[in-house]
């Protein structure tokens, strides 16, 4: 999983920093490195702000991971965004939720 060619909407591209896209494809790179919990072909992302840093929450779904990390800003901040990661086998898409 996730190892393939990837993709970002159009969505990602206009509401989320370029930076913080390859935060989030880090993130995934890093728990797929980590861990010897199955990749779900769905990767979820929560975004938000709190005190002052950006807040990302990782998760996926089956089997059960998540992971919440605090971010000092090296973009503009992303306050209330959710993001899809979804591998298809073929290639990895990043959306937002509401493109899906």
């Amino acid at each position: 999983m996730f190892t393939n060619k990837r993709y970002i909407t159009c969505g990602i591209s206009s509401a989320i920093p370029e930076k913080l896209q390859l935060a989030l494809w880090s993130m995934i790179d890093n728990f797929r490195a980590s861990t010897d919990i199955e990749v779900d072909y769905l990767q979820i992302f929560r975004l938000s702000i709190q005190n002052g840093k950006q807040k990302i929450i990782h998760r996926q779904e089956e089997p059960v991971y998540c992971n919440e990390i605090l971010v000092a800003f090296i973009w503009n901040p992303v306050e209330n965004a959710k993001i899809f990661v979804i591998d298809d086998g073929e290639h990895s898409t990043m959306m937002l939720a509401e493109e899906y």
